[in-house]
């Protein structure tokens, strides 16, 4: 199976947004925080849900 590749790569504070196709070929939006110890991701149906969660994300690490 292929690694992901993600492309229109953005960063909102320490989160950074991508956009990839699943293994079925459906266009995914992913949010992912780079802060150490903060372990929040999530996939999106859309590009504007993700950047929402960018921008409203606060880091809790443990």
């Amino acid at each position: 199976m292929r690694p992901n590749r993600f492309h229109n790569v953005t960063r909102i504070g320490p989160v950074r947004v991508g956009t990839h196709r699943d293994g079925r070929g459906r266009t995914k939006h992913t949010a992912v925080c780079t802060a150490p110890g903060c372990d929040f991701s999530a996939d999106y149906h859309t590009r504007a849900a993700a950047e929402l969660a960018a921008r409203t994300h606060r880091c809790n690490p443990r």
